[in-house]
């Protein structure tokens, strides 16, 4: 095995045992998301592309050579010229099973590799949709709960509505009460201001007439101390006149 079959076959075994490691169930995408994110990939990682690109290459280029050597060495003339010497035979098939071999190596070791890259790719998808459903299920829980606290502050305020329309109608109730009584008495003071203005109306009548009567009863009084002093000043007189007759 030439120099270079030697480094893919031990390209293939580690692409082997790289492949399995990743797929051991109890390491989780999460752990091999954080071993990605070492510093030391991330030294690598500008290189990355195109050292993969390389070797899809280089293995592309050795499994067509491989696929060249198995057409050649199992083609008609060779076999014509096996058949021919003995010695040949045994060549042309030591060479077509190394053309075979080198054929199987090149091809397992490209398809390893798409695989190891796709691989890499999926836990790393897997691990970051992980941690966005991880965040989104905070999310969700929180929305959950600030729903949930809505719907409680709905229920509270509902009933705090219901409540305090429940106690506006009954103070609507007391205050229609409370206006009712408020206009029966209003309706009663209204009769007894009339009734006081009627009353007021009567004694203003009956004063007038009181007056009327007083200033009549005044006037005769006059009319009478005049009367009176009329009779006096006569017997004043008619005394005055007994005496001048019995003087003389």
């Amino acid at each position: 095995m030439t120099l270079q079959w030697t480094f893919v076959a031990f390209f293939l075994y580690g692409e082997i045992a790289v492949n399995l490691i990743l797929c051991i169930p109890f390491i989780s995408a999460n752990r091999w998301h954080s071993v990605f994110n070492w510093r030391i990939w991330k030294c690598l990682s500008p290189y990355w592309n195109k050292c993969s690109f390389t070797m899809i290459m280089v293995l592309v280029v050795l499994f067509f050579d491989a696929v060249r050597e198995v057409q050649k060495y199992s083609g008609p003339e060779p076999m014509q010229d096996a058949k021919v010497n003995p010695n040949v035979y045994d060549h042309v098939h030591m060479k077509l099973f190394r053309a075979q071999r080198n054929l199987y190596i090149s091809g397992f070791s490209l398809f390893l590799w798409l695989i190891m890259i796709r691989v890499v790719t999926l836990l790393n998808q897997v691990a970051v949709t992980l941690k966005n459903s991880a965040a989104l299920e905070t999310q969700i829980d929180s929305a959950v709960r600030a729903a949930k606290k809505h719907q409680e502050d709905n229920l509270r305020l509902k009933q705090a509505f219901l409540d305090d329309e429940k106690s506006t109608s009954a103070e609507n109730e007391q205050l229609k009460k409370e206006v009712e009584k408020l206009a029966g008495q209003l309706k009663e003071t209204q009769e007894a201001v009339h009734k006081s203005h009627t009353e007021v109306d009567a004694m203003r009548r009956q004063a007038k007439g009181l007056a009327q009567e007083y200033d009549r009863l005044l006037q005769e009084h006059h009319k009478l101390q005049f009367f009176l002093l009329k009779l006096q000043g006569a017997g004043h007189t008619e005394r005055n006149a007994n005496r001048n007759s019995k003087t003389e």
